[in-house]
């Protein structure tokens, strides 16, 4: 009877030392998600540096790893709409669907910027609550993972002091190297840049940087040799310094402007994994930097 009773609290007992399983949509959340989790989480990372959040395909493997999630942790403002709600509402997943504490996105959390006047699809692809590449502006990271944190607790009573203390850890180290980046990017503030896409707006705005121009004619409109000609034209009036595209952006493009305009093309790993140094959040920020800083010279 004893052995019985023992292996019957041992059984009751599995339940809360399980680490919470977290679906995360891109790497920079999943990143995030470890940070603040450690040990108590397990993490799923649907995509890579190296794709494109605007345009994945809903695979089995993707729903299958969403029915076993007890928390999905994405952008939002519409950066995975073609395809999470495919993937959240195959998955017959109830814990995970909007508006349950297993949904979270971090748009919730921060002010977005560029919210489209009107909404026209002549326009390319606008963003109807605004640009939803927020993670590469570090104070916004913050916020985030003070929401992020607060979910967790809340979907993990039992652990909230662990929670709570990795995310003191991690704000305070993250606080320390922001104030060390703003110092050391101090010369690229002005430096004006074409971008691919508008993807790097938060950055270049964290930074003082100036876009005087884009690749992609339209937003999502890959750049056609009309109008990247076009371009080369307006950068005789307006030059720039570089073009930048993310690691998972078609080199030619860029390559085919730089060599004309006379400019550098430069890669940035655009999320976590977008390079070799671009290990984790803090290796995203010091690599895309340096990376940087290697043209204010």
């Amino acid at each position: 009877m004893r052995i019985v009773s023992s292996l019957l609290l041992t059984l009751w007992a599995v339940p809360a030392l399980a680490a919470l399983n977290i679906f995360a949509c891109t790497p920079e959340w999943g990143a995030l998600a470890r940070e603040l989790g450690g040990d108590k989480v397990s993490i799923y990372v649907a995509t890579t540096a190296l794709q494109d959040a605007h345009r994945i395909e809903a695979r089995p493997s993707l729903i299958a790893r969403a029915r076993s999630a007890d928390l999905v942790v994405c952008t939002g403002a519409d950066l995975e709409v073609g395809w999470l709600p495919l993937v959240i509402s195959q998955s017959g997943n109830a814990r995970i669907r909007p508006g349950q504490a297993g949904y979270f996105e971090a748009a919730d959390f921060v002010a977005l910027i560029e919210k489209p006047e009107k909404l026209d699809r002549a326009l390319g692809d606008v963003h109807a609550a605004g640009n939803p590449h927020i993670h590469l502006d570090p104070r916004r990271v913050a916020e985030v993972a003070a929401g992020l944190t607060e979910r967790l607790v809340a979907l993990d009573k039992a652990n909230r002091a662990h929670f709570e203390d990795r995310a003191k850890s991690f704000l305070q180290r993250w606080d320390q190297a922001v104030a060390t980046w703003e110092k050391q990017a101090a010369p690229l503030k002005g430096m004006p840049v074409v971008v691919h896409h508008r993807d790097f707006t938060y950055l270049l705005h964290w930074l003082g940087m100036r876009e005087v121009g884009a690749l992609e004619p339209k937003p999502g409109l890959p750049p056609s040799t009309a109008s990247l000609t076009e371009l080369l034209g307006k950068l005789k009036q307006t030059p720039a310094r570089a073009v930048l595209r993310a690691a998972y952006s078609d080199p030619r493009p860029s390559e085919w402007l730089a060599q004309r305009a006379g400019i550098a093309a430069v890669m940035l790993p655009y999320t976590v994994g977008g390079s070799e140094k671009a290990k984790d959040l803090f290796g995203l920020y010091e690599d895309t930097l340096a990376r940087l800083l290697a043209i204010a010279r």
